[in-house]
């Protein structure tokens, strides 16, 4: 049974016990279950539920019994994999059983990359020799500084059922509100992910954006997240205490952002992490403090060759953000103006591949508005829900089904010759050395340098595109490095979310051009066999140097075999490379030109129209059969009256 709902909501903790042999384990499970002791427990019980209402949260705990034995290992680890909690067990009357959790037990757990919170528990507490009196908070303090995924440790005793409750429901605490996410616990300090989604709720709730929350706006917080209203004298209370402990934490107008951190990070001190989790969650966020996928209502794809594109409502947004940031008014966004856009969202999103370096940049290194338009573009089409939680985070208040929409699918384009995108997508193959990467950076103005650095991964960038007639399109060139050609072909889809693609050859090298004729068949084949076709243009790169004996004879006579426009001639470190992005987006706009066809495909359209004449005669030839019946009848009734 699935843990979460649809909505992300846990529906279930899933708590896996381990430890030593004679340890306690299944007599604590059977204790916390029956709330007696059982006098004969098995060597290993069958899961045990725990029902929804045994604990406040409402969700079901299922407790999974283990053997230590070198014979169930396979199956411990497999339950410790699917573990959403660990409880680890040590006998409090045998010491050498609580050393093994840190020379064995927690090793192992990080061994096998589990990465659930533990839980450490001492059983047999009855049992222990009082004349050994024992400090668990001392003994455990180096253990838990060493195993930062141990929660809580705690002491029980199954036969006088002390503490045994506790024992889960801190293990289904530590699932359903996890210190990790928010707490670092080391530096004592909120976690930089936990600040930014608090100060984005903060500044939802500042809704006359003064900087601090009113006490209305303070009583209408805690009404939206607790369903009840706070009283004034615990508004003065809540307020008295900040004053107390942070200077700046309350202001004239009420409880500034500063207090307001300054409260959740008591909260978690005093292990209220509820409180915190019961907010983030209230305002959509899961428990790796991003936005959930169920108020993230991306519009739906329904075929492999349509596009998610951002709307003009949404790209309006993003210029008012952009105007709003650039607080220079130079026209570009400095890197720290860049930052603060992206505050209160759980990352800043182009920091990281495949968006760092994706778009055109100003000398001193900022972002240009094509730039910053550029790089969404970019995003919505790689990763449209990454887009939509990023837009939501950054301030946009309008719904968030106006903001992205799905392009129509490019084979009704091509049957329509013509397209209504605003966003292309251009694949860009060659062998090693054709002038790729060189290609891409005069796109996003790079400059050029003849240092040849390998390209071992994917790479996009994008950039806006002028067309003849002042319109603006975006254009993505996505490099398809030599050694991954294969592996994306191998994908029957790989071509259908392409709307153009390029092949670089450098126009001085014989096997560069053979080798990027062959990929171009291979595309083409791919692009016949699929029905994903794309327009496919040839780039005779390296234009500034001597080219290769028959170089345009033998280019010219494959591009006219496939059906092609002749190779456009591109030297980029002569900066004469501006005009070719503009071939590429007109080829994008006429999705039904250029798509070539080897002799395979010639053949079977050949065999399609022939077989397609055959049965428009067939259909000719019975309608004039039908005609001709239906004339005789008619003859023959007229001379029998």
């Amino acid at each position: 049974m699935p843990s979460r709902s649809a909505a992300g909501v846990r529906t279930g903790v899933r708590v896996v016990v381990s430890g030593d042999r004679g340890t306690g384990k299944s007599s604590l499970i059977s204790a916390a279950a029956s709330d007696a002791f059982p006098e004969y427990v098995p060597a290993v019980l069958p899961p045990t539920r725990l029902p929804s209402d045994f604990y406040p949260d409402g969700v079901p705990v299922t407790i999974v019994d283990t053997s230590s034995s070198m014979e169930s290992r396979v199956k411990l680890i497999d339950e410790l994999k699917r573990a959403d909690a660990v409880v680890l067990t040590y006998a409090c009357d045998q010491p050498m059983t609580l050393s093994r959790l840190s020379s064995f037990w927690l090793p192992e757990l990080r061994k096998l990359e589990i990465k659930a919170p533990v839980i450490v528990v001492g059983c047999k507490l009855d049992l222990r020799d009082e004349r050994q009196p024992m400090n668990l908070e001392q003994v455990m303090a180096p253990i838990m500084q060493q195993f930062r995924e141990i929660e809580t440790c705690i002491e029980c005793s199954s036969a006088t059922l002390i503490q045994v409750p506790d024992v889960f429901y801190y293990a289904q605490k530590a699932v359903l509100h996890p210190t990790a996410p928010l707490f670092d616990q080391e530096k004592q300090t909120l976690k930089p992910r936990c600040i930014r989604a608090l100060k984005r709720i903060f500044m939802l709730c500042d809704h006359d954006m003064d900087g601090a929350l009113s006490d209305a706006e303070l009583n209408e917080f805690q009404v939206k997240c607790f369903n009840a209203p706070l009283q004034p004298a615990e508004i003065v209370g809540v307020k008295r205490v900040v004053q107390e402990r942070i200077r700046g934490g309350v202001s004239d107008l009420g409880l500034t952002l500063e207090g307001f951190l300054f409260l959740h990070a008591l909260f978690i001190e005093k292990g209220r992490l509820e409180t915190t989790w019961a907010v983030l969650r209230k305002f959509g966020y899961n428990d790796e403090l991003k936005l959930r996928d169920d108020i993230l209502p991306v519009p739906t794809k329904h075929a492999p060759d349509q596009t998610v594109e951002l709307t003009n409502e949404a790209i309006d947004f993003l210029r008012g953000i952009f105007r709003l940031y650039d607080s220079d008014n130079d026209g570009s966004l400095q890197p720290s103006e860049f930052d603060d856009i992206f505050v209160t969202a759980p990352e800043s999103p182009w920091t990281v591949d495949p968006y760092v370096d994706a778009a055109e940049r100003t000398p001193q290194g900022n972002l240009t508005i094509n730039g910053f338009l550029s790089e969404w573009a970019l995003m919505t089409t790689l990763d449209p829900s990454y887009c939509l939680a990023n837009l939501i985070c950054i301030g946009y208040g309008g719904d968030p089904t106006s903001a992205l929409r799905v392009t129509r699918r490019r084979s009704v384009d091509r049957k329509k010759k013509q397209t209504e995108k605003n966003v292309f997508h251009c694949f860009v193959f060659g062998p090693k050395k054709s002038g790729k990467s060189a290609l891409l950076n005069s796109f996003i103005g790079r400059p050029f340098s003849s240092n040849y650095t390998p390209t071992n991964d994917v790479r996009h960038v994008a950039n806006a595109v002028e067309q003849i007639g002042g319109s603006q399109k975006t254009l993505i060139l996505q490099e398809i490095p030599g050694d991954g050609v294969k592996k994306l072909l191998s994908n029957r889809e790989c071509l259908a979310a392409c709307d153009v693609a390029v092949f670089l050859y450098d126009s001085s090298d014989e096997y560069s051009w053979k080798r990027s004729r062959e990929l171009l068949l291979d595309v083409a084949r791919r692009g016949e066999e699929s029905g994903y076709g794309v327009p496919c243009l040839l780039i005779a790169a390296k234009d500034d140097l001597d080219p290769f004996p028959m170089s345009l004879q033998n280019s010219a006579r494959v591009t006219q075999q496939l059906g092609m426009e002749a190779p456009i001639p591109v030297g980029v470190k002569l900066r004469d490379s501006k005009s070719v992005f503009s071939r590429i987006v007109c080829a994008a706009e006429h999705p039904h030109l250029s798509i070539p066809e080897t002799e395979k495909g010639k053949k079977r359209k050949r065999y399609r129209r022939l077989v397609n004449s055959s049965l428009m005669f067939v259909s000719v030839g019975a309608a004039v059969a039908v005609v001709g019946l239906a004339a005789y009848r008619a003859y023959a009734a007229r001379k029998n009256t």
